[in-house]
C-alpha cells in the first residue's frame, strides 16, 4: 500500500492541544516561584526537554516508520518495560517520592518506567489479539491472554503502590480487548474483577480507603482530606464563564495542592473560564474521535487494536483527571495528558501520538 500523508485534521488536534497544554502549564508552574519545593526552572527544564523535545522527536520518528515492521519487537518491547519498572524497587537507582517507588534515577536523569509499561503493554497486547481474531471469543484466545499481562503488570504497579497506572492499563486493555471482538460476557467478568480488585485495595492501603470516602464526604473535612477537592472547585468556579486572564490564577500560589499535576485542570478553569475548559474538554473529545476513526480504517488489525489502546489511554487519562478534578471520581493521581506536569508522560503520550500518525498514513478511505 502506498504511504499517503499523516491525518491532517488529527495532526492539527494534536498540535492544538500540545500548545494550549504547554500554555495552561507555563502559568501554573509560575505558582511555584512563591512555593518551596521545586523551582520553576527545574521543572520547565523535564517538561520541555524531556517531555515535549524527546517526545517530539519521538512521535515524528514513529510517525514516520511504517508501525507493522516492529510488530514482531513487540515482546521484547514489553519484558524490557517489565524490567524497567521493577527497576523502581532497586536502591541504587529507584527513587521514592511522597512514600509511592515509581521514579528511576540514573544521573542527572530520572523518568517514571510506568509510561514505558503502558505503552509496551497495549502494543504487546495488540499484536496477540491481531492474530487470534477467530479466537477471540473464547477464554483461551481472549480473556486469559489479557489476564496472563495485565495481571503480573498490575502486581508490580500496586507494590509502588501505584493504584491509578493500574486502572488506567486496566481499562485500556480491555478496551483493546472489546475492540477485538471480546465476548460481553467477558467484559462483564472484567468489570466484576475490577470492582473487587479496587475492594481489595481499598482493604490494603489505607490511603485507597481515604480518597474514596474523601470522595463521598468531601465537605465534612474541608481542612484536612477534603482540602485539594474544595481548594479545586473554589478555583474551578472562581473563572465564571471566560476566567480571570492568563497567568491570573490566585489559588495556585498558596491554596492549589500539585498545581502543576493532579490539580492543572482546576488552574486552566480558573484562568480561562467556564469557555477554556469547554474548548479544553472538546479539544480531547476530537482528538478520541478521530483517533477511532482512524483506528477503524487501519490496514491491520494490528494497527486499528493499538490506536484504539492509545486513545483509550491518552484520553482516559485525561478525562479521568479533570472529573476528579471536579469532584465526580475519586481522586487518583493520574495526570491530564499534554498539559500535567509530567516528562516521561508527555513524551511517551507523543509517542503513542505517532504511532497514531502512522497508521493514518496508510488507513484505508471509504
Amino acid at each position: 500500500m502506498k504511504n499517503k500523508s499523516v491525518d491532517t485534521p488529527f495532526l492539527l488536534v494534536l498540535c492544538a492541544i500540545v500548545a494550549f497544554g504547554l500554555l495552561i502549564f507555563t502559568s501554573a508552574a509560575l505558582g511555584l516561584l512563591a512555593r518551596g519545593g521545586a523551582s520553576f526552572s527545574s521543572v520547565a527544564a523535564s517538561q520541555l526537554l524531556l517531555g515535549l523535545v524527546c517526545g517530539g522527536i519521538a512521535c515524528f520518528t514513529l510517525a514516520k516508520i511504517d508501525y507493522r515492521l516492529w510488530r514482531k519487537f513487540t515482546p521484547y518491547l514489553f519484558g524490557f518495560a517489565v524490567f524497567l519498572t521493577l527497576l523502581v524497587f532497586e536502591p541504587h537507582v529507584g527513587l521514592s517520592l511522597k512514600g509511592a517507588a515509581r521514579w528511576v534515577e540514573i544521573g542527572p536523569i530520572s523518568f517514571q518506567p510506568e509510561e514505558i509499561l503502558k505503552f509496551a503493554t497495549i502494543a504487546f497486547l495488540s499484536a496477540i489479539y491481531a492474530t487470534r481474531l477467530k479466537k477471540i471469543e473464547t477464554l483461551k484466545g481472549g480473556l486469559l491472554p489479557l489476564i496472563g499481562i495485565v495481571g503480573p503488570v498490575a502486581l508490580i504497579l500496586l507494590l509502588q503502590p501505584n493504584t491509578a497506572g493500574v486502572i488506567m492499563i486496566g481499562v485500556a486493555g480491555a478496551g483493546v480487548l472489546f475492540a477485538a471482538g471480546g465476548r460481553a460476557m467477558h467484559m462483564g467478568l472484567l468489570i466484576l474483577l475490577g470492582i473487587v480488585a479496587i475492594g481489595i485495595a481499598a482493604v490494603t492501603y489505607p490511603h485507597v480507603a481515604e480518597r474514596i470516602q474523601t470522595f463521598m464526604h468531601h465537605a465534612e473535612d474541608p481542612q484536612g482530606a477534603g482540602y485539594q477537592i474544595q481548594q479545586s472547585l473554589i478555583a474551578v468556579g472562581s473563572g465564571g464563564i471566560t476566567g480571570r486572564g492568563f497567568g491570573q490564577s490566585i489559588q495556585k500560589f498558596s491554596y492549589l495542592p500539585e498545581p502543576i499535576g493532579d490539580s492543572i485542570f482546576a488552574v486552566a478553569a480558573e484562568e480561562f473560564g467556564f469557555a477554556g475548559s469547554v474548548v479544553l474538554v472538546l479539544l480531547f473529545a476530537t482528538f478520541g474521535l478521530l483517533g477511532l476513526r482512524i483506528a477503524a480504517r487501519a490496514p491491520d488489525p494490528f494497527g486499528g487494536l493499538m490506536v484504539t489502546g492509545f486513545v483509550i489511554l491518552i484520553v482516559g487519562q485525561s478525562f479521568f483527571n479533570i472529573a476528579s478534578t471536579l469532584g465526580i471520581v475519586p481522586l487518583v493521581g493520574v495526570p491530564l495528558i499534554f498539559v500535567s506536569h509530567g516528562g516521561t508522560a508527555l513524551a511517551m503520550a507523543l509517542a503513542e501520538a505517532g504511532v497514531i500518525l502512522s497508521v493514518s498514513r496508510r488507513m484505508k478511505h471509504r
